[in-house]
């Protein structure tokens, strides 16, 4: 089975009566645009992305029919995990890890990376009491198009992503909001 395009989010289609097949990725297999897997039940799957900045997300409807729909499933993985304290710590957080440039999530207000002993230990010592857990890394962090080191842009609409700036703009508004 070729996939060349994402159909929608479980969220936001029907699948009552449906069998469920997942297919199960790695944190860093959602952005690959060419990748050939199997799911849990067993059939083959070609993903073949044409379009630039496509990737998959959590709960991805990948094919739906009368019978069955597969669905992506991102595998849980050992992460840093930082609970900010506040905006300012939010902030500063997202910032040295950026400078590290390794890959950063953002999901219930956490900063969520894949684990690295040396990032951890870095993040301990600079007193942002990171801790270690088993979490499903959905939806990597795009900060800007600049970031990425070419000239292209990115419609991040499409799996309710935002850039980083967006995020913390949102952040900070729930948190002024609140005062």
């Amino acid at each position: 089975m070729i996939i060349k395009e994402i159909l929608g989010n479980k969220s936001n289609m029907d699948l009552t009566n449906l069998e469920i097949d997942f297919l199960e990725l790695e944190w860093f297999e959602a952005s690959k645009r060419i990748q050939s897997r199997t799911t849990t039940n067993g059939v083959q799957v070609s993903i073949k992305f044409l379009k630039e900045g496509q990737h998959l997300s959590q709960d991805d409807v990948l094919f739906k029919d009368d019978k069955k729909a597969i669905i992506i499933n991102i595998i849980e993985c050992e992460a840093i995990v930082v609970a900010p304290s506040s905006l300012l710590e939010m902030g500063t957080v997202c910032y040295e890890i950026g400078n590290k440039h390794a890959p950063m999530f953002i999901q219930d207000n956490k900063v969520l990376i894949p684990f690295e002993e040396p990032l951890f230990k870095w993040l301990s010592a600079s007193g942002y009491h990171p801790s270690k857990e088993s979490r499903q890394l959905k939806s990597i962090l795009r900060s800007t198009d600049a970031s990425h080191g070419h000239g292209h842009s990115h419609d991040h609409k499409e799996n309710n992503e935002q850039p980083l700036f967006t995020k913390i703009i949102n952040f900070a508004s729930k948190y002024s909001n609140e005062k």
